[in-house]
């Protein structure tokens, strides 16, 4: 009996490994957008998809970093100024893109631009706060994603999103986590209703790499400075000791933990878009694989004490 079971899984595995490994034809033909290709996924994703061939039209933030792109790659990929929170921005690059693509439409939509700071526990933020992350990292996405679907439907292509383990786990307060939930929704019903048309819906959850966004100086500074802007009653609720705590676990854990093979989540991307039989979810990194994932489907208490585990208390808790 354990055998047949053996024997069938094995058979399964084998199957699903040849399904993945066949690709999609004439890559050299088709468009892909990507956003936030300024630095760390996005730009070696773009860098990526253009020594495969495919034509590359890579956005980034600023006119420099854009230059920077242009400068390691060929002359398929081109290069755009976007910024996702900029609602007459995305309809010229709209238009930008449909000039390119003209009647074969758009093959690849990647959205990978996305911000996490500030972020830390909820009562050191404001409602601004939470509103700056929604705004580019959901939002965002949705805006991109609603002015480019014709092009996509027209090709039968790709929308690929980048969400997170934050998305299934919330191990901070702030706008990252609520917007990679929302990632996560909206991702579900984009693939439901667009399966009519052809169109292929996958998500992305990376684990913690070492990117820009998330630099240990540039979030340690983040943090002191919601610290120094909370009321004095926050501050005694909280203690300086409490922060002093918080701040060594960011610099003494948060880099530990992240790893630097970002191209394993450039791969998932990739074969998301090239693959003829994508997979719906792609989880990047072992920490997801055999942690964050895993937790995610345990009951909730449980959860609560994995993710509490080593963390400061405030002076004042009972």
């Amino acid at each position: 009996m354990w055998l047949y079971l053996v024997a069938l899984l094995g058979l399964y595995y084998l199957l699903r490994w040849y399904r993945e490994r066949q690709v999609v034809s004439h890559l050299q033909d088709k468009y892909v957008f990507i956003t936030g290709c300024g630095s760390g996924f996005g730009n070696l994703l773009a860098r990526q998809l253009d020594t495969r061939g495919l034509r590359v039209l890579a956005a980034c933030r600023t006119e420099e970093a854009a230059e920077q792109l242009k400068a390691q790659a060929s002359h398929r990929l081109e290069t755009v100024t976007l910024d996702v929170t900029k609602a007459e921005n995305i309809t010229a690059v709209t238009q930008w893109v449909k000039e390119r693509v003209g009647d074969r439409g758009l093959w690849g939509l990647v959205n990978n631009a996305g911000i996490c700071q500030p972020a830390g526990p909820n009562e050191w933020l404001t409602k601004q706060d939470f509103v700056t992350i929604l705004d580019v990292n959901l939002l965002g996405v949705i805006e991109v994603t609603l002015s480019l679907l014709p092009l996509v439907r027209k090709a039968r292509g790709r929308v690929v999103n980048v969400s997170s383990i934050l998305g299934r786990v919330s191990l901070y307060g702030g706008g990252y986590a609520i917007s990679k939930y929302g990632i996560e929704a909206f991702s579900d019903s984009l693939r439901r209703e667009l399966a009519h048309f052809g169109v292929k819906v996958a998500v992305i959850v990376p684990g913690h790499y070492r990117t820009n966004m998330t630099n240990t100086e540039r979030v340690l500074q983040n943090v002191q400075i919601m610290w120094d802007n909370v009321s004095p009653e926050i501050k005694e609720i909280y203690g300086q000791k409490f922060l002093a705590s918080y701040l060594k676990i960011i610099s003494e854990k948060h880099m530990a933990a992240c790893s630097l093979n970002l191209s394993e989540v450039t791969d998932c991307m990739e074969h998301a878009l090239t693959a003829c039989h994508p997979r719906t979810r792609y989880s990047a990194g072992w920490d997801v694989k055999l942690l964050y994932l895993p937790l995610s489907y345990m009951p909730t208490f449980l959860v609560d004490a994995v993710v509490s585990w080593g963390l400061p208390r405030p002076d004042k808790a009972l």
